[in-house]
């Protein structure tokens, strides 16, 4: 059961120094996912920007062999995604 007030009720400011810090304690996760392109020395952390990608989709850009599997899937770093992304984008025609 709500309780009402006659009154508005308003909000309470929190004060400057109570407010969280942005930024100040922020340290950089160790990357550990090389990017599975052969010819990429990046790393495919999620943190640093890596994405997965389909088997056939890395063979549709890199050609068979060039790349690394891993449970059907093929890590790549921002790089080497954003390589895809172009390559693929090409490739796809506009549904009319």
């Amino acid at each position: 059961m709500s309780r009402r007030t006659s009154k508005a009720q308003r909000k309470v400011r929190v004060p400057t120094n109570r407010r969280k810090k942005s930024g100040s304690d922020k340290t950089e996760k160790p990357a550990e996912i090389p990017c599975g392109i052969s010819s990429c020395s990046d790393f495919a952390d999620k943190h640093k920007g890596g994405r997965s990608l389909s088997q056939e989709n890395a063979i549709d850009t890199w050609g068979e062999g060039a790349f690394a599997v891993r449970k059907n899937r093929v890590r790549v770093c921002k790089a080497c995604y954003k390589i895809w992304k172009k390559d693929s984008k090409e490739d796809s025609t506009p549904y009319y």
